[in-house]
């Protein structure tokens, strides 16, 4: 029998997608805002509906704290700002996705991309087999035969990533899209990349020379060999980031129902509570 996939996500990647493709009209009860946590939490039933997963965890950000990458290159991800119903639908998602019975993962320093890391590699060691959500390309570099990564692509579609899509799509194996990022750049980041260095030229160099420090072994962007370096390192997920336990889990959907009702978000609420009533017969 095939053993069921953890399922990981980017909590932020979709809460942000949410954010900003639901109608603000959406609100809970005191006139909040409502469309961030009810696009999210579609958006993850529909994930675990689909993938029948053994756990759930999701990653988030610490908006509060800096990580490494923000200390050792001032402008990373700068001039992002955050609208205030949005930060304050992401201080509550973590509680919807604990009442749903799933896990969490957050610490300052961190990124909810650490957490995806080294929630694959963990399960990976056990021998388990992965699906990771995500709307970030980064996480391309997670790809192998026992993760997969879904990444949305239009409304309500997504698509499969395995290794041979990261081939066919970059150029590059799955562990060389950080060096890939740091060529190339990734202006989401603002990282500049390599002067001159495209998509195809970085995807060429790469399988010339396997990795960044072999390229600059060579001698090439002297000047800028140290930022690159940089560059890779702010691109490559922590795999070291701590994570709570990840035991099989069973639903609490009924208790996520009684949640989202008292947020007086009904529509999600009867849902979850169908959920709950087709998980009571199974």
């Amino acid at each position: 029998m095939t053993r069921k996939p953890l399922l990981v996500v980017d909590g932020d990647s979709f809460a942000h997608r949410a954010y900003h493709g639901l109608p603000k009209t959406i609100r809970r009860a005191g006139d909040k805002g409502g469309g961030a946590i009810v696009g999210f939490a579609n958006f993850v039933l529909r994930l675990y509906e689909n993938e029948q997963p053994r756990a759930v965890l999701v990653g988030w950000d610490t908006l509060d704290a800096p990580t490494y990458r923000h200390q050792a290159f001032a402008a990373y991800q700068s001039g992002r700002a955050f609208d205030d119903e949005l930060v304050d639908q992401l201080e509550l998602l973590p509680r919807f996705v604990a009442a749903c019975g799933f896990a969490n993962a957050k610490a300052p320093g961190y990124e909810a991309d650490d957490f995806l890391a080294a929630a694959v590699a963990e399960e990976e060691r056990r021998g388990g087999a992965v699906v990771v959500a995500s709307g970030d390309r980064d996480a391309f570099q997670l790809a192998s035969e026992r993760t997969t990564i879904v990444h949305p692509i239009r409304a309500g579609e997504m698509a499969r990533i395995g290794p041979d899509e990261v081939r066919e799509r970059y150029g590059v194996e799955p562990k060389q899209v950080p060096d890939f990022i740091a060529l190339r750049g990734d202006p989401s980041d603002k990282l500049p990349g390599a002067r001159g260095i495209g998509p195809k030229s970085a995807a060429s160099l790469l399988r010339r020379h396997r990795s960044l420090e072999e390229i600059l072994a060579t001698g090439r962007f002297p000047a800028q060999a140290d930022d690159l370096r940089l560059y890779r390192r702010i691109a490559t997920m922590d795999a070291s980031a701590p994570l709570p336990a990840l035991p099989d889990q069973k639903p609490t959907f009924a208790s996520a129902a009684a949640l989202a009702a008292e947020w007086g978000l009904n529509r999600l609420a009867e849902r979850l509570t169908d959920l709950a009533g087709e998980a009571s017969r199974s």
